[in-house]
């Protein structure tokens, strides 16, 4: 573990800048906590929970970074996002952002499987594939509108009704076989795409062939169309060929990953079953199981179930082999916190943040534990972190919310306007965020650093 830490420490300095500038979807709605449960939103008539965990959003950012120098990307630029789905799924949507369901890592047996689903995504982003899909949707929608006029043209004619109707089903079936022959192609380009970056990267694209494999299986088990993924990325046999003929062909194919990634696969996967699925999970890991993951597994599960003791025991147990694991410290304050043991919770998340001071999540937990005190020490200190929180992760949204709590403690109105105003231009309340960067420098001090950065609010929320 000791080894997997330092590789860890070394991937992290590389991949620091993407996880400093990543702005995640579940931050900018307010989500709450530093781990796996997070904020839900509302589209299509069904819930979709967004979720952030520091471990889990950097174990995806270091199977991504070779993928990245490959591709010659800038890490930065992508963002990625997590969603709370059993469903396996991943797509890339509104500009360079790639979401992942839980259900996909999961599943995944592997991490090269994994990798190989996020080389396809970031695929779609190099070719440039959102901007194309807009424009063939509306090249769609056209067919479908002249079939529709073509059927009501032959019903004027005729004087039947019918003829409408089957007109406008004519145009929806042109529109949707054009659509499915462009989506293809792409899936196509994507593949090649990935492969290719995979292949510069030495890492196998088995990974990826196995994923489609799998996700052919479930077509066959379950009604077409099923499966999320097969709807958004036609999976097709020539796709399955071109991945088992590249897989025989390229000289990378043999090559394995290095353990270190097979580990934090197994910690990840561990983690997300605790959390979303904790009695299964003490089902499938039995206290016989004394193995990294197992109790990593435990320990979370335990804690969804409120069973504190046998949770501090795990996590014990693998901070005595590892003390200086942050995400292990993080658990810890997890526990405390669940369990209302504030003073523990603080502790423990102090010492997580000594070992990865950059982690926003993390510090913004810690500042709401003091914020739950009395101390006027605590409350200092939870300003700090706040202040530290955001900016690293300038739209973490509850460190924000935190931090005017904080200036409100204190009786610092201009503060809190101030921070109010942040927040509401960070969530599209431009006229609210107006108004409030007004209030606020009604009270602070003129020409001061934060009655400049109230007056700066003010500009961006006119769009200057």
């Amino acid at each position: 573990m000791r080894t997997l830490l330092n590789t860890w420490r070394g991937q992290l300095q590389r991949i620091r800048a993407a996880a400093l500038f990543s702005v995640m979807l579940a931050g900018a709605l307010g989500a709450a906590g530093g781990s796996v449960p997070g904020s839900t939103a509302y589209a299509q008539g069904r819930d979709i929970s967004f979720i952030r965990d520091t471990e889990i959003e950097n174990t995806i950012r270091y199977y991504l970074q070779p993928i990245y120098e490959a591709a010659g990307v800038d890490a930065s630029s992508v963002q990625i996002h997590l969603i709370n789905d059993d469903r396996l799924n991943a797509f890339v949507a509104n500009g360079q952002r790639i979401f992942v369901n839980t259900g996909l890592l999961a599943r995944a047996d592997t991490p090269d499987q994994v990798i190989g689903v996020l080389a396809h995504e970031l695929g779609h982003i190099t070719g440039g594939h959102l901007s194309q899909f807009k424009e063939n949707i509306a090249n769609a929608q056209t067919m479908a509108i002249a079939g529709m006029l073509l059927g009501m043209g032959a019903a004027l004619a005729t004087g039947e009704g019918q003829a409408a109707a089957a007109g406008t089903m004519l145009g929806q079936q042109i529109g949707e076989r054009s659509f499915l022959q462009y989506t293809r192609a792409n899936e196509q380009a994507a593949d090649q795409a990935a492969v290719t970056y995979m292949d510069d990267a030495g890492i196998s694209s088995r990974g990826l062939m196995q994923f489609m494999k799998i996700l052919q299986e479930q077509d066959r088990l379950y009604s077409a169309g099923a499966n999320p993924y097969t709807r958004t990325h036609p999976l097709t046999e020539d796709r399955i060929t071109f991945l088992e003929n590249h897989v025989q062909t390229s000289k990378v194919s043999n090559n394995d990953l290095p353990f270190e990634f097979g580990l934090v696969h197994g910690r990840m996967r561990a983690k997300l079953a605790g959390y979303l699925k904790p009695q299964d999970t003490i089902n499938r890991f039995p206290p016989t199981d004394t193995s990294p993951p197992a109790r990593y597994a435990r320990s979370i599960a335990y804690m969804e179930l409120y069973k504190t003791d046998k949770a501090i025991e795990e996590i014990d147990a693998l901070l005595a082999e590892s003390p200086d694991d942050p995400f292990f410290w993080e658990t810890k304050g997890d526990i405390y916190r669940k369990a209302g043991r504030l003073p523990e919770s603080a502790e423990a998340y102090r010492r997580a943040v000594e070992i990865l001071p950059w982690a926003s999540l993390i510090r913004t937990n810690l500042a709401q534990v003091l914020l739950e005190g009395r101390s006027p020490d605590d409350l200092a200190e939870a300003l700090d972190n706040a202040n530290v929180a955001v900016g690293y992760e300038p739209n973490l949204i509850r460190a924000w919310n935190l931090k005017g709590q904080a200036h409100q403690r204190m009786g610092d109105a201009g503060m809190v306007y101030l921070t109010q105003a942040e927040v509401a231009l960070r969530t599209g309340e431009k006229k609210q965020a107006k108004t409030l960067a007004g209030r606020a420098m009604e009270i602070l001090e003129e020409g001061s650093a934060s009655w400049l950065q109230a007056q700066d609010i003010s500009y961006r929320a006119d769009g200057k």
